[in-house]
């Protein structure tokens, strides 16, 4: 059985013949600021990736890209855009230009289609010219203002007005002849006179006060004959 003097030699014995270790660096603290330590394990890990890395670049470099031969292209034609406020804008002048500048009423004030001098019908029309006059089933094509006229004067503005709206083919007119505010008594001296007038007009098939947003008791709205 070998002593330990015996184990103790050969130990030195080959510590002797073996080349003396390098001195190691020590290895950095990881709180040292910047300073990142990799582990064993991912160092390898690296080692190997950086070998067997490929370029792509490099290794495609000469390929081309294929044209698609069979699919067809089909082009996409957006919608046209609705143009939503000039429809709503136009809808509003028409109305304006129809009615006025507030809407036209859908019916007549209490007793005004039956009182006299309020409307006048030439017989043998019926009774729903009057209500479409009103309504502006006719758009008024023209207008007459009497203000400031006498009876005789008023008269033959009145004739030469129809005259020429009929030669025009107009159909419906109005005449404004005033409330009278400004008459002596406040009694309107036109009113009375040129609705007499008008149903004296061959041309004339009917008339009725206008609407109270297009002149109300101081015009009439005129339909006159078609050519």
């Amino acid at each position: 059985m070998a002593k330990l003097t015996d184990l103790k030699a050969l130990l030195d014995a080959k510590r002797a013949t073996e080349p003396a270790p390098q001195a190691t660096q020590p290895t950095p603290s990881r709180r040292s600021a910047g300073a990142t330590v990799a582990s064993p394990r991912r160092a390898i890990a690296a080692a190997k990736h950086a070998e067997g890395d490929i370029d792509l670049a490099a290794a495609f470099a000469d390929v081309a890209r294929m044209k698609p031969t069979r699919r067809a292209r089909i082009a996409r034609t957006p919608p046209s855009p609705v143009p939503r406020q000039r429809i709503a804008d136009e809808r509003d002048a028409l109305e304006a230009s129809k009615y006025g500048a507030e809407p036209a009423p859908h019916t007549w004030d209490i007793g005004q289609e039956t009182e006299s001098g309020q409307t006048w019908l030439r017989a043998g029309l019926g009774t729903d010219v009057l209500a479409k006059l009103r309504r502006g089933q006719w758009a008024v094509q023209a207008e007459l203002d009497l203000h400031g006229h006498d009876s005789d004067a008023a008269h033959d503005a009145l004739a030469d007005f129809l005259d020429e709206a009929r030669s025009a083919g107009m159909r419906c007119v109005r005449v404004i002849h005033g409330k009278g505010l400004t008459s002596p008594n406040r009694e309107p001296v036109l009113k009375g006179k040129v609705r007499r007038w008008l149903a004296r007009w061959d041309d004339v098939l009917a008339y009725c006060e206008a609407p109270r947003h297009a002149g109300g008791g101081g015009a009439v709205l005129v339909l006159l004959r078609g050519r």
